[in-house]
């Protein structure tokens, strides 16, 4: 059975778990929200001890902390920034839109280790969460502030990378297929002819123009609500406070935080947050139609468009023996989806900015976080399991663009419209080519026809 030690917070005695690092007001969260098991993510709790390592720091050298608990304070959080006491992070997103009670909870963790460290048992206080760990602070400035620098951070160095190997992959592709000619589509209707390789240029485009759009999403993230406090005056924070607790995030990070010139707008709206997600849907909307079109060129074996032979990764079906499913790119959808509507649930949070506090932080955190580390995984997955062993079928899409009614675009300036239509419409009711047509009713030379028809030469601009 589980053992309990009582604590005491403002509202009066709580039984907490004898060996939590947590403590009364963390407990009282647990209660209060039995909501989902979701809870915030390790870049979250990272940056969350970051502020409060730079913070102890800073209140040391300015005589605000006593030295000996301040370097506790330091070493413990550490500690949390290292992920060792992951597991005492237990209060569910679902809960005040603050993110008082994670607030709490960090401060909660860190001060009963560092009393620990400092020789006194748990839940002594030796070293207080709020007096001590949460000094010249506000749930309300470093929650926003944790907000930014786990964003920050994750974009850069878990989505960037998984998206730049992504748009090589692609851009790859693109050489490799630059020989092949397929027929076009639009509105799923034949088209005039085009290279492979352009195709998958424009694939690696959609990519790097994904990763453009989330880079300039970085100055707005790197502007940090800190020294705010309660409702962005600053009370109880001594001047000067938070930007030399940035500077030491800065440095640390090696990224260029700055205190936001109006804490105002850094503490009520999350707008920031919101242009970041909105860059990730984007981001999702693009990888969608890449992952869709290659789905789609890959359907067959037989009897579908084999344009692209996709690698065989699981057996795709318990009652048809033999059948493989473009399983990786139905991932890739998923993901996107899953990234879409995660950007509805971070824009309705935004437009939570209630006067003077955003009250939907962690909701919007959470989804934010994630939607970045599954894109980053998806991109990761798609390149190794899809992109890296798919192969192009030429014959194949050789085999489709004689047949197809659309090769009669490149006569029309040189016999008309009409009469390039009207070979459209008698190869359909025949099911003759349109060479074939067009050699029968002596259009052209055939020289000039075949000049005309050549296919390579369609998926170029026209010479002056």
């Amino acid at each position: 059975m589980t053992k309990f030690r009582v604590e005491k917070d403002s509202m009066g005695e709580m039984n907490v778990p004898e060996d939590a690092y947590y403590g009364a007001q963390t407990q009282r969260a647990v209660e209060n929200f039995p909501i989902s098991q979701l809870r915030f993510s390790r870049r979250f709790i990272e940056a969350m001890a970051e502020i409060k390592r730079a913070a102890a720091e800073t209140n040391k050298e300015r005589g605000y902390v006593d030295g000996k608990i301040a370097d506790a304070i330091i070493q413990a959080a550490t500690e949390v920034s290292e992920g060792k006491w992951d597991s005492q992070y237990v209060v569910d997103i679902f809960q005040t839109g603050s993110g008082t009670s994670t607030n709490m909870n960090t401060n909660e963790v860190i001060a009963n280790r560092a009393s620990e460290i400092l020789g006194f048992k748990l839940g002594s206080k030796e070293v207080h969460p709020n007096d001590h760990v949460n000094r010249s602070q506000s749930s309300n400035d470093v929650i926003p502030t944790a907000m930014h620098i786990s964003l920050r951070k994750a974009l850069e160095t878990d989505l960037l990378p998984a998206l730049t190997k992504l748009e090589k992959g692609l851009s790859a592709k693109a050489k490799e297929y630059d020989s092949i000619v397929k027929i076009g589509r639009t509105h799923l209707q034949d088209a005039t002819p085009i290279r492979l390789g352009q195709v998958f240029s424009g694939f690696a485009a959609q990519i790097q123009q994904s990763i453009d759009r989330v880079k300039r999403t970085f100055p707005a993230l790197e502007e940090l609500a800190l020294g705010g406090t309660a409702v962005g005056t600053g009370l109880n924070c001594p001047e000067g406070f938070a930007s030399d607790v940035i500077a030491k995030i800065a440095k640390r990070t090696q990224i260029s935080f700055k205190e936001a010139p109006n804490h105002f707008a850094a503490q009520a709206a999350k707008d920031a947050v919101v242009e970041a997600s909105g860059a990730l849907k984007t981001c999702a909307v693009a990888f969608t139609k890449v992952a869709n079109d290659i789905r789609w060129m890959g359907s067959g074996p037989r009897c579908g468009l084999g344009e692209l032979k996709l690698p065989a990764t699981q057996p795709g079906s318990s009652i048809m023996p033999g059948k493989v499913n473009p399983v990786i790119s139905e991932s890739i959808l998923m993901i996107c989806a899953q990234v879409i509507g995660n950007d509805v649930a971070v824009t309705i949070g935004g437009q939570a900015g209630n006067f003077e506090l955003n009250v939907m932080m962690p909701v919007m955190t959470h989804n934010v976080l994630e939607s970045t580390q599954l894109l980053a995984n998806g991109a990761d997955n798609f390149v190794k399991a899809c992109l890296e062993g798919m192969e192009a079928d030429a014959e194949k899409c050789a085999s489709m663009i004689e047949g197809s009614l659309a090769m009669v675009t490149s006569l029309a300036p040189k016999i008309g419209y009409d009469s390039a239509a009207a070979i459209a419409k008698k190869a359909f009711e025949t099911g003759k080519t349109v060479r074939e047509l067009a050699k029968e009713q002596k259009v052209l030379s055939d020289e000039e026809l075949d000049e005309a028809l050549n296919p390579m030469r369609m998926t170029e601009p026209d010479k002056a």
